[in-house]
């Protein structure tokens, strides 16, 4: 089974406002409410692809309740703590004035919680997936990744994680399966700019000698980069389409890759699902789709 942790998912009200005015009342002209945050993302892609995952992570209130509703009609399994006090937060987002977002704060995490989500991660063996997506809520304890990996570093689980600077160097110790900076988190690692490919190339390979099996370099309009745990480096250009909306892209590379290679145990398969999974969520107002990540994969790969 594949699980995935969202400490503060949210419900993203995505709107168009055209002619967007300071200080007067403005109307859209487009809405849109969805489910999200990182580790959501991931289960939503994966159960568009047809595989059975479970979604954990803390909800509150009536926010909470309509997350855990959105996400359970779209056909992901759930298995959230409810927190008894505040709200899952709402993040609002202008699709019409491009990177513009007002992000709620989400509910105060107590311990109490955080040792019942411990307890249901006990539960995972030998053959589960784990993915570990987004940042940590400031309730909660900062170095939480750790923990969770500390916990988990005796019983064989394949971990997959999706966290900027310190987050992800505390966990490379534990040798994850997978983990996915963009290139510009990477380049933030190292002190350096990295712009293409292949730059990104000798510092992916550094975190994989740092304990990452395997380093999958996300680069919007730039495309990607793989460095495999056999030692293989995969290269791909950003496949051709209209960029639509990036929010979850680099979500449903992460899923896409696990499917991949879940699927058949090939790096290189599995890199090109990733990067057919992100373009088709870049190229959509919603989460890639399975016939629209085969078309995207077909494209990539000429097949």
């Amino acid at each position: 089974m594949i699980y995935t942790v969202t400490f503060n998912p949210s419900l993203d009200y995505i709107v168009s406002v055209e002619g967007f005015q300071l200080g007067l009342t403005n109307r859209t002209s487009s809405e849109l409410l969805l489910p999200g945050g990182k580790g959501l993302n991931v289960s939503m892609v994966l159960g568009n692809l047809g595989i059975e995952n479970t979604a954990l992570g803390f909800t509150a209130g009536f926010t909470g309740d309509e997350i855990i509703r959105l996400a359970r009609a779209m056909g992901v399994k759930t298995d959230f703590i409810s927190i008894e006090n505040g709200m899952s937060r709402i993040n609002v987002k202008l699709k019409s004035i491009d990177g513009t977002e007002i992000n709620g704060s989400g509910p105060d995490i107590d311990e109490e919680a955080v040792a019942k989500l411990m307890r249901k991660l006990d539960g995972l063996g030998s053959g589960d997936v784990l993915a570990l997506a987004g940042s940590i809520p400031s309730s909660m304890p900062d170095d939480m990744y750790r923990r969770i990996m500390e916990r988990l570093k005796d019983k064989n689980v394949l971990t997959a994680v999706d966290a900027t600077k310190d987050l992800l160097l505390n966990v490379l110790e534990y040798r994850p399966f997978l983990v996915k900076p963009n290139n510009h988190e990477l380049g933030e690692i190292f002190g350096t700019e990295l712009k293409t490919r292949e730059s990104v190339i000798p510092y992916a390979k550094k975190l994989k000698e740092m304990g990452a099996a395997n380093v999958l370099v996300s680069m919007a309009g730039e495309g990607a980069v793989l460095v495999a745990e056999s030692g293989e480096v995969f290269l791909a250009p950003a496949p051709k389409g209209t960029l639509i909306n990036a929010v979850g892209a680099g979500d449903s590379m992460v899923a896409g890759f696990l499917a991949g290679w879940l699927e058949k145990r090939d790096y290189r398969y599995a890199f090109y699902m990733g990067v057919a999974a992100g373009s088709a969520s870049a190229f959509s107002e919603r989460l890639a789709t399975k016939p629209e990540i085969e078309n995207i994969y077909r494209q990539a790969t000429n097949q």
